[in-house]
């Protein structure tokens, strides 16, 4: 089982841009697909965006895309979300998971399909 840690939340301001990580160890990451989700206190956790083993698939929920960019250094066990242009609406916990893939093109959009996740990392952005 890999275990997930995101980092990179904060407060900022609409407009303003943030980079989250998501840092794997246990397992090597480039065996799995990653996704990026989030969640409002109250609410149901949503997909956000997805990014392939290989990194050469992404995916984004219709609300950012054009705004948010996924990436991945498998040497560093690390995957990225870029984050600019950030809107209010975006204020949520977002979870970095991770799903065993023996496809390294495939992505994967429900929470379902994924058995690991991080604990989340909060991001405030104010009007």
């Amino acid at each position: 089982q890999v275990h997930l840690v995101e980092s990179g939340g904060g407060s900022v301001q609409a407009g303003g841009s943030l980079r989250l990580s998501c840092l794997a160890s246990g397992r090597t990451v480039s065996s799995y697909a990653i996704g990026w989700f989030r969640q409002i206190h109250g609410k149901e956790r949503e997909f956000v965006s997805a990014i392939s083993r290989n990194g050469a698939n992404t995916d984004y929920t219709e609300s950012v895309k054009g705004r948010f960019t996924g990436s991945r250094d498998n040497a560093k066990n690390t995957v990225y979300l870029q984050m600019n242009v950030l809107e209010p609406e975006d204020t949520a916990v977002y979870y970095c998971a991770a799903k065993v893939s023996f496809f390294t093109d495939a992505l994967y959009y429900r929470t379902n399909d994924y058995t690991s996740w991080g604990q989340g990392t909060q991001v405030t952005v104010s009007s």
